[in-house]
């Protein structure tokens, strides 16, 4: 019996191909495709894929937040993300947040197969690199982890964006231009799963950071 399989990613080129490639094969099926989290969620109000495989970053709801959305009403849901971020601390968050399994856009067509169809068999998938990784970031304090986390030029920035530094500020004490600052601070936020300078803060509050 093949596969009901739902993608969702917003680049068209990227998802034509994920098509076309996965329906090669002979145990699966695309039921559905969508280009954004409004678009998947309509897909699902009227067919139920076995599995969906979900890109992280979209334009409008994504990320944990429509992972999190789509297990709320379909607590059920086999969900893996392909993703292009292969941080840890975005990997223990999707993880946290009910994913399936999380592989990274840069694998072989033919390990997201096996990937696929491992989730499908056993309800889970990790690489054994990423699972390596998962394994210690759970053993450390995640205020320590995210030295590993983060590059040392994204800490500064971090620090004094907590400390209410705009980004024209950061850019005169640095010596760096407006948009390097930009982004770097969109670099952290994807790699620590956040949305806004208001989460950076509340984190760093939450995990007694630069004190």
């Amino acid at each position: 019996m093949a596969i009901r399989l739902a993608i969702t990613d917003d680049h068209h080129l990227v998802r034509d191909g994920l098509v076309q490639y996965l329906s090669m094969s002979p145990d699966i099926q695309i039921v559905a495709e969508a280009a954004n989290g409004e678009g998947i969620l309509e897909k699902l109000r009227v067919t139920t894929p076995d599995l969906l495989l979900l890109d992280m970053t979209m334009p409008g709801k994504s990320g944990v937040d429509l992972l999190g959305h789509i297990k709320d009403l379909y607590p059920d849901m086999l969900i893996l993300v392909l993703s292009m971020h292969n941080e840890v601390n975005m990997v223990l968050r999707a993880m946290k947040a009910g994913a399936s399994g999380y592989i990274c856009k840069d694998c072989s067509p033919q390990t997201l197969l096996e990937a696929i169809r491992k989730v499908v068999s056993t309800g889970k998938y990790l690489s054994p690199q990423m699972a390596e990784q998962l394994a210690y970031a759970s053993a450390v304090p995640e205020a320590e982890n995210i030295e590993h986390i983060l590059s040392a030029r994204e800490l500064e920035i971090f620090r004094l964006i907590v400390e209410g530094l705009d980004v024209g500020d950061i850019a005169n004490q640095l010596f760096i231009s407006d948009k390097t600052v930009s982004t770097h601070k969109s670099h952290l936020l994807n790699k620590l799963g956040l949305k806004n300078t208001a989460e950076l803060v509340r984190y760093a509050m939450e995990h007694q950071l630069f004190a």
